[in-house]
């Protein structure tokens, strides 16, 4: 099976895992891939149920967002674009609606720059900061703005970041893969429910610990 075919079957595979598990739900939340030597992108449809998608339904578009085949793109995929060009490691770019998450932005995030403390050591190495993106309708082009420019910044300050969370819409995640997105957006959600479950909040842990974590595992917060 050709690269390109392997990408469709791999964004359909994790959307229907998502929507299995409760990640996503109706027509909410987007997957997108890279494709390789400058082949443009995949990304799933505007209006697309990621529990129900089908290979060759998924919009193939050039480097530009300019449709190449497939179903219409969503219209996240400026955003999804942005991120790519922000990060270049960033072979897959996921968002979904995810309850704990929107929840926890009505509710009250951490702080602006880290939506959620880092409170157990597999967020901090698998997930890190989270900047909160302040509200904006669906689809508007000014988040992607706002987002290369929280890319940016992280990288400045040494410890470059996986995700994004959209007020009251949800997470952006992003890695080398559909699969290792998942995966980070699976920890982001688990970390969010711990601390809207937990009573009284549970301390961060320390700058020893977090520097401890740095050191053997690469983390990067």
């Amino acid at each position: 099976m050709r690269a390109f075919d392997t990408q469709r079957h791999e964004i359909c595979r994790v959307g229907r895992s998502l929507f299995e598990r409760g990640h996503v739900h109706a027509s909410a939340g987007n997957i997108s891939v890279r494709l390789p030597n400058g082949a443009g992108f995949l990304i799933t449809p505007t209006d697309a149920c990621l529990g129900f998608l089908q290979p060759d339904q998924l919009a193939h578009t050039d480097a530009r967002g300019q449709s190449l085949g497939g179903a219409r793109a969503s219209k996240t995929l400026a955003l999804h674009r942005a991120i790519y060009a922000a990060e270049p490691d960033a072979q897959c770019v996921l968002h979904t609606h995810s309850t704990e998450l929107v929840a926890l932005s009505l509710a009250g995030v951490a702080s602006a720059e880290a939506v959620l403390p880092p409170i157990t050591p597999y967020f901090v190495m698998k997930v890190g900061r989270v900047p909160l993106i302040p509200y904006h309708r669906p689809g508007d082009p000014a988040v992607a703005t706002l987002v290369t420019a929280a890319i940016e910044a992280a990288r400045t300050r040494g410890a470059p970041i996986r995700a994004v969370m959209l007020d009251r819409l949800g997470p952006n995640v992003w890695h080398e893969s559909p699969a290792a997105a998942m995966a980070v957006l699976e920890e982001l959600e688990e970390t969010a429910r711990l601390w809207r479950m937990t009573e009284p909040k549970p301390e961060p842990l320390t700058d020893a610990r977090i520097d401890e974590l740095r050191s053997a595992f690469g983390a990067r917060w």
